[in-house]
């Protein structure tokens, strides 16, 4: 069922980010720059939790469509810091509004103290699973 809902919530996440020209691959990256941070590859793959070569090859469609751009990091300069486009953070609020009204739909039929209920289960989850995890590393 977890499978399922997540192949549900991706499907209408990309059909509602259709318009704007973004995927729901690219949603770990707009929610950690969407506030005008600017993070260098490494944090942005530890902050998503994906593997690096799918953050790279994620980067490297965002960049070509005029998402990201690439700086050389003030404390580093042989490091690069990876921050939203103009246009990319203008399309971040769409992006925002378009995930909240998939997940407003999702949870529409629970009650108050179901949805709490459900989200705080979710959280245990995702906790345990991030545990067995960074035990890998």
């Amino acid at each position: 069922m977890t499978n399922w809902a997540a192949r549900l919530f991706a499907r209408a996440i990309d059909r509602n980010l259709r318009d704007i020209g973004v995927t729901s691959g690219m949603l770990p990256v707009f929610f950690a720059l969407g506030e005008g941070a600017w993070l260098s590859q490494k944090a942005l793959t530890k902050s998503a939790g994906i593997e690096q070569p799918t953050m790279a090859a994620t980067l490297l469609r965002m960049e070509r469509d005029g998402l990201i751009e690439r700086r050389a990091d003030p404390e580093d300069r042989r490091s690069r810091l990876i921050g939203l486009t103009p246009a990319a953070m203008e399309k971040a609020v769409r992006v925002r509004q378009a995930v909240g009204a998939v997940n407003g739909l999702a949870l529409e039929t629970l009650t108050d103290a179901e949805r709490a209920h459900y989200l705080a289960l979710l959280e245990k989850i995702v906790s345990s699973l991030q545990d067995s995890l960074s035990d890998e590393g």
